[in-house]
């Protein structure tokens, strides 16, 4: 992120930089996770044991890896809505499908939740990421009935979003806006594009996305300069307030959220489809074209 430290005094043997959410934290949450995901990613391997079973990567294997990873907590609609393991909603997250899969989730998840979890805190960091993955859970279930869904790539591109909206609420004390801006949203678009492959599960991408953009209006707020520069200043001197008049406004993403949330949830697990109430969204998760073929997508 391209941002712009605001310029620091010191009182007594305190550095004050406008607020503690500015201060540089260790990072140990996201590490933990990391390690989390090692372990069960090592377990399901273990469990699987396809070099023994049937070497190679062919199809009777891959198939068994699936069955077993639906045991172990994948999404799964039919166990989700008949057999009411709401629980898979949160286990699937720490569930991998091979170690490409794998790997690429946990760069991601270093290369940026290590230092959004130093910026912010474990705290606000690991809410975005646990809610955005919970809720891109809840968005594929939805929408996929017959897919066998695993992976941290809702919590991931819940990361995403909440780096999008901090970027939009905290506008005023960047520097390079537009640089800052456009990097990001090329990323974040190339990746929602690269989803549209089959076999990719973009609905926990899209649903991970909009949890962690709504969340982070709401978690990621930073004091403006102004009132970061008065801290510097002799006592009784004001010069503005800790945030701006939009960004106490910002808490309407928070009933966005919950009502969003809600509404998916009932529908859910009423048994509901997502594709009766939204026609063309199976482009979403799958394009076709003279190369791949749809037909296996869920409709």
């Amino acid at each position: 992120m391209f941002r712009r430290d605001p310029e620091s005094c010191s009182v007594g043997t305190r550095n004050i930089t406008g607020d503690k959410e500015n201060i540089q934290r260790n990072s140990w949450l996201v590490p933990s996770f990391l390690l989390v995901n090692l372990f069960v990613f090592i377990v399901a391997m273990g469990i699987n044991n396809c070099p023994k079973n049937n070497l190679g990567f062919q199809g009777d294997c891959v198939a068994t890896f699936l069955r077993r990873l639906t045991k172990m907590g994948a999404l799964k609609w039919d166990n989700i809505v008949h057999k009411h393991e709401g629980w898979r909603l949160v286990t699937s997250i720490w569930l991998h499908a091979g170690i490409i899969h794998f790997l690429f989730n946990m760069c991601s998840l270093v290369f940026i939740g290590i230092r959004l979890e130093q910026q912010f805190g474990f705290l606000r960091i690991g809410m975005i990421y646990l809610l955005s993955g919970f809720g891109g859970s809840v968005l594929s279930s939805l929408f996929l009935r017959n897919s066998v869904s695993v992976g941290a790539s809702g919590a991931l591109f819940g990361l995403y979003g909440g780096m999008l909206s901090e970027l939009v609420t905290n506008w005023t004390i960047y520097s390079n806006k537009a640089v800052a801006l456009l990097t990001l949203l090329s990323f974040i678009i190339f990746n929602l594009a690269i989803s549209i492959f089959p076999h990719v599960d973009n609905f926990v991408h899209i649903g991970g996305f909009v949890v962690g953009f709504l969340l982070g209006f709401i978690l990621l707020r930073r004091p403006q300069d102004v009132w970061i520069e008065q801290q510097c200043l002799p006592c009784g001197i004001h010069l503005g307030s800790k945030y701006n008049v939009y960004q106490h406004v910002l808490f309407v993403f928070l009933i966005l959220l919950i009502v969003g949330l809600s509404i998916a949830l009932v529908m859910l697990f009423k048994g509901e489809n997502g594709y009766d109430h939204c026609h063309w969204c199976h482009y979403l998760t799958c394009v076709p074209t003279s190369i791949w073929s749809c037909n296996d997508s869920d409709s």
